[in-house]
């Protein structure tokens, strides 16, 4: 008998039991949940008035619930969403500086050669007048090679530089010496000299090294930003995996599914979390650093001793210089190239006869500092790198703190104050397990996001070497070398389209011995009748020095 009342007795103690937990869930009203759910902009039909079984939750406990299956998946998109949204707001910073910055260093560049060209030419046209005009092809040619190289364009500078010279020879010793017809062959023959004879004296060899050490520091750093700019844009749209997504959904919207709609997640949990969705991201970090690295040395180069704006504004004069220098050597230049080229052939009489100052144009107003054209955006170089410098140096180590910028969000996680009162995606209490270290290979452990470390994210491997390879064109940047040219020349370094060394200790040249005119034999009675001509082309060519002289003084 006693038997037999137990028996009864505990059918009757599970009645009771259960409809105790019916009054419970009477009890707990999903109204607040409702409010929060409704003002994420989702329709009210898919979520109970009450509690329900939450055997059908497949991210989530499941205990007793707010949350149909319906809601549980529109929430699970939701957290994805807002994830990606927290990353790019985020990494905002980072990538506004380099789109921003590369934009402002662009124009300045670009603007800076056209202001530089213009100044040539107009310097050039009132002191050479017709003489440089029908000549301005050579000077058109330098600047668009120059802009070419800039731009990207398949350009070795000390090849092309070297070019230039040889054909502004060509056309002054022509110039120098119309009494005489010269074939292109003869021609070919003259810029042979240019590298022995020196007719421009050290002006091209100076500015060769400034050139070339401006322009692949120039050329480089925006292409760096460039690829910062690129990198930053990538990386800061993710996809997350499904792993993440799950923990995403569990700490983000789980606790509305327990009727907890306004706890927020602890800060450690949602480091956790982060670390492990952004495990691939904060790989980046080390090559990112290297190269922020390298973009602030080639910056110190820029504002240092490689600085463009410093080359290309006076470009015009000491182009004018080079000049000056073939004008006052030009006897002995002429001489050196008839001993090694041979006697030219006579031009017609018609040539032979017109005076020199027809040629020259000797009139010459010295030019207004005033009237130089501004740089872009009426900044300079020194302000554009200054600003860079402190920007690069604020965005080192951003993907690894990436995961601790979205934690310390006040609308993420309850921050590091109230560790008790916070959600750690079972309930509302501390947060016990420890923080992972940053990377793919520190989350083998992660309690939070399964994460597979054997298979590194693809994208983000192609990122870093994109970054791998723009440091190291940097590094060469500032040693003045361009890793695009290797020349081959026995004159230079050895190590690309420019030489790094400086003015003191590049290799001397060799050095131009003056040599007096041979005699003039019985049978050359029409180079005597051209001397008178040629004396009052050196007097031409003499007073345009002085202007010239006069010039770079008021400057």
């Amino acid at each position: 008998m006693p038997s037999c009342i137990g028996a009864a007795i505990l059918p009757l103690s599970g009645l009771l039991l259960s409809l105790t937990a019916g009054a419970d869930l009477k009890a707990r009203s999903c109204g607040e949940v409702r409010q929060a759910y409704g003002a994420k902009g989702f329709s009210l039909a898919d979520i109970p008035y009450q509690e329900i079984a939450g055997e059908h939750l497949r991210i989530c406990p499941q205990e007793y619930t707010c949350c149909t299956t319906e809601m549980e998946d529109k929430l699970s998109q939701q957290s994805k969403l807002e994830f990606e949204n927290l990353v790019e707001e985020t990494s905002h910073f980072v990538r506004t500086t380099f789109v921003s910055r590369h934009k402002k260093f662009d124009e300045f560049f670009r603007e800076l050669l056209e202001n530089a060209e213009k100044s040539l030419n107009d310097m050039f046209v009132r002191t050479y007048g017709m003489l440089y005009m029908q000549n301005s092809e050579v000077f058109q040619d330098l600047f668009t090679e120059l802009k070419r190289y800039y731009t990207g364009g398949n350009v070795n500078l000390e090849e092309m530089l070297n070019d230039f010279w040889a054909r502004l020879l060509e056309r002054m010793f022509q110039l120098i010496n119309p009494q005489y017809h010269f074939s292109e062959d003869y021609l070919e023959c003259v810029s042979k000299y240019t590298d022995q004879l020196k007719p421009f004296g050290d002006v091209p060899r100076k500015l060769k090294i400034q050139v070339t050490r401006a322009f692949i520091a120039a050329r480089t750093f925006v292409q760096g930003l460039t690829v910062g700019r690129e990198v930053a844009n990538r990386v800061s749209k993710v996809s997350p995996t499904p792993g993440c997504i799950r923990a995403l959904m569990k700490m983000l919207y789980c606790p509305y599914c327990r009727g907890l709609p306004s706890v927020r997640p602890c800060n450690n949990y949602c480091l956790n979390v982060m670390k492990g969705c952004l495990a691939n991201q904060a790989d980046l970090d080390t090559e990112w650093n290297l190269f922020v690295d390298a973009m602030l040395l080639v910056a110190e180069r820029l504002e240092g001793p490689f600085n463009i704006e410093s080359v290309m504004d006076p470009i015009d004069v000491k182009i004018s210089e080079a000049i000056m220098n073939m004008q006052e050597n030009s006897i002995q230049v002429s001489a050196k190239v008839f001993q090694g080229c041979g006697q030219p052939k006579p031009a017609p009489a018609l040539r032979s006869a017109r005076s020199a100052p027809e040629n020259f144009n000797t009139r010459f107003r010295p030019y207004n500092p005033e009237e130089r054209p501004t740089t872009a955006a009426g900044t300079s170089l020194d302000r554009l790198v200054t600003d860079i410098k402190e920007k690069l140096k604020l965005s080192k180590k951003v993907w690894s703190a990436l995961a601790y910028a979205i934690c310390k969000d006040e609308g993420v996680t309850v921050g590091t104050s109230n560790e008790e009162e916070c959600w750690n995606g079972h309930s509302k209490a501390r947060y016990l397990p420890e923080i992972m270290n940053d990377g793919l290979t520190n989350q083998i452990n992660n309690p939070e996001v399964e994460v597979d470390i054997t298979r590194p994210d693809t994208f983000i491997r192609q990122q870093i070497m994109a970054l791998r390879v723009m440091t190291n064109k940097l590094k060469n940047a500032y040693n003045g070398n361009d890793v695009n040219f290797q020349d081959t020349s026995d004159e230079s370094s050895g190590s690309g389209s420019g030489s790094g060394c400086m003015d003191d200790v590049c290799p001397t040249e060799f050095e131009f011995v003056t040599t007096e005119a041979p005699a003039a034999d019985p049978d050359r009675r029409e180079e005597d009748s051209a001397a008178a001509q040629l004396g009052h082309s050196l007097l031409s060519w003499s007073l345009v020095g002085l202007a010239l002289a006069v010039q770079r003084l008021c400057r």
